[in-house]
């Protein structure tokens, strides 16, 4: 984002996230080279019992000329401060948090040796941004995603 950019505010991470959002993500390898994308939905619904929501993605993701198919699941639950998240894998796992009171949020996840830095932007009511650096051992990628809300 260009640094004159203004963030927008976010009162509240779940409201705000719930429904449907097109996205077009692009990952690159910055040690080969290589660049893949992936466009599809992800659909925030709410999480059975209440006070959550299900992040169910889908769609199609494109590497060194192959496309296949792609999905992910995470959840996003109520923190104790309001309006934030605590967002897990499918599984329960923690994965990072997340407020964007402010339209920006940095976040950090250790995995293995690998350490995952997340930075979230918030453009607009129908827009926002996260970019994934992932460094390690192994691993040396940027994921760059965009959210456009749907109808």
């Amino acid at each position: 984002m260009d640094v004159q950019q203004r963030y927008w505010p976010v009162a509240d991470v779940l409201a705000h996230l719930a429904g449907r959002w097109r996205v077009e993500r692009t990952v690159r390898d910055l040690a080969s080279g290589d660049e893949g994308n992936f466009s599809g939905v992800t659909v925030f619904s709410a999480l059975d019992g209440g006070g959550g929501l299900l992040h169910a993605e889908s769609g199609d993701f494109t590497w060194q000329g192959t496309t296949r198919p792609a999905t992910r699941t995470l959840r996003f639950l109520p923190r104790a401060r309001p309006g934030t998240a605590d967002v897990r894998f499918a599984d329960g796992r923690p994965f990072h948090e997340l407020d964007l009171t402010t339209g920006r949020f940095i976040a950090g996840h250790p995995c293995a040796a690998d350490l995952y830095r997340g930075e979230f932007t918030v453009r607009d009511a129908d827009h926002w941004r996260s970019v994934w650096r992932v460094g390690g051992p192994a691993k040396d990628l940027v994921l760059t995603t965009d959210y456009a809300r749907e109808g």
